[in-house]
Order: structure tokens, then sequence, then C-alpha cells
């Protein structure tokens, strides 16, 4: 049977491509066919700093972002929160702290290699959007690549140069030349592209329509400029 090529862009700073990745994970249980998943590089804020500003409260921080006040900021967490909820995932934006997600992504690749991409990315998920952690932080990024049984050496010594910034440069451009501006994005079979977190059933059809020219509808990303919110 022949294995089909999943590739996804996403950030781990993205609500969205958590959601997406349980979406996909749902959808993949309902297939009977193998699959090769590869997670590429989309950094949301390229120009985040490594060092998050820790003084800025986060509700603050999205109702400047999106132009809006305090109770409407709020209202927006409290939606993306449930819809978490909806899929098993414990969304803790009071916990977030914005960061600078390069690194992370540089070691994604490298795990990709060792594989366990997808270990790795789930963690890193679950540090930044449940436990607070900053995952901009070399520390802290070597702890949760040990948690996944990568080499603690071996993962200093990646964060320590320049390892896999090509590599993670060059997914990004491969987004810029599909036109990627939202993620997640799902290319399956390197022949067409599922954008948003799209449900499970979406995603089902999509798999087993691959020998079709076919586009599902875009759902929900984040993007440069913010996340698409729930509405009541």
């Amino acid at each position: 049977m022949e294995t089909i090529a999943i590739d996804v862009w996403s950030d781990i700073a993205c609500p969205w491509c958590w959601v997406g990745k349980r979406h996909l994970e749902a959808a993949l249980e309902e297939i009977d066919q193998p699959v090769e998943l590869t997670w590429h590089a989309f950094e949301l804020d390229p120009s985040a700093p490594k060092v998050p500003d820790r003084d800025v409260d986060y509700v603050a921080r999205l109702g400047k972002k999106y132009g809006v006040g305090t109770a409407e900021a709020q209202g927006m967490i409290d939606r993306m929160t449930k819809v978490g909820a909806s899929v098993g995932l414990d969304f803790r934006f009071d916990r977030v702290t914005p960061t600078n997600t390069f690194d992370a992504h540089r070691l994604l690749h490298w795990a990709h290699g060792e594989g366990v991409q997808d270990a790795l990315k789930e963690r890193l998920f679950c540090a930044y959007m449940s436990e607070g952690a900053n995952v901009g932080d070399p520390a802290t990024l070597v702890a949760l690549a040990k948690e996944v049984g990568l080499d603690e050496a071996r993962a200093e010594a990646i964060l320590a140069g320049d390892e896999y910034r090509d590599a993670v440069r060059a997914d990004e451009r491969a987004a810029q030349q599909m036109g990627v501006r939202g993620v997640p994005c799902f290319v399956l079979g390197g022949r067409y592209a599922v954008s948003g977190a799209q449900p499970p059933n979406v995603l089902v059809e999509a798999l087993r329509e691959l020998g079709r020219e076919k586009t599902a509808n875009d759902a929900e990303v984040c993007g440069p400029d913010g996340c698409a919110v729930p509405s009541d």
C-alpha cells in the first residue's frame, strides 16, 4: 500500500495548529493507509524576542493586537479555550510566554531525522500553550528535547550554533512560494493544500480522494496578523 506524504506548515505559538494536529490525528485513525508526516517551520512573528517581556498582561497584549477592549479580548481567549477543550487540549493563555520560536523549529528539523519529530512537536505545543514555558530559551528547549529521547549534548550543540538554520528558512521560503499566509496548512500527497484547522471528516475525505484535484475551503488559521477566533 502506497504511503501518503503529509507535510504540515505550522508554528508552536499557534493555538489553531495544535487543534489542527488533533484533527489530523483523528483523521488518520479513520484511514487504513500508512502516512509519512513531516512538520515544517512557519514563524507567526519572526521578530519576537527570545527574552519575553513578562510584565505585559496577555489579555492586554491580545486586545492591543486586535484593537479591542479587555472584555472582548478575554472573550476571545475564553472561546479559544473552549475549542481546545473540545479536542482534549488544555489551553492556558494566562500562562503563555510569547517568545521567538526559530530555535524550536531548528530542533524540530533535527528531530525529524531522529524519528521523533511528532513527539517533540507535541511536547513543544504543550510546553508553550499549557505550561507557560519559554520555548525561546535554549535550556528549556534542551530539557524538552531530552524528554522525548533526544541527546541532551547534541541539542545543546545545535542551539549553540547555526545548524538547521537554512532548513528552517527553506521551509519558510517554500510557504511563501505556495502562497501560505496562515497556518496550519496541510499539503497532502504533494498535490493539494488543506488550509486551516479543518474538522477530521474534511481531512479524511481529502486523504481518501488524493487522486482528484480538490482543495478544501479555508478554515480557522493563525497568520502574521493574528489568529481567527471562534464566535459564540
